[in-house]
């Protein structure tokens, strides 16, 4: 046996997390559309592409202003 075992302990975050989906079952369909908005979007990946070819490589030490000549 695991010295560090604790049978069936739930932290306070736990338990409360618990008692809320028991409270508000429609909570997950509304957590998955969230989701949906903000995350499971297609990407465009010749938009990325040009992004990343546009960028402009970062100075050795970036607090550094440039020399005046």
């Amino acid at each position: 046996m695991n010295i560090f075992y604790r049978p069936s302990y739930q932290s306070a975050a736990t338990l409360f997390l618990n008692e809320l989906k028991a409270k508000n079952p429609e909570l997950a369909v509304g957590q998955r559309q969230g989701r949906s908005l903000l995350w499971d979007q297609a990407v465009d990946r010749a938009a990325w592409r040009e992004y990343r070819a546009a960028q402009v490589e970062q100075q050795p030490y970036v607090y550094q202003t440039a020399a005046k000549e």
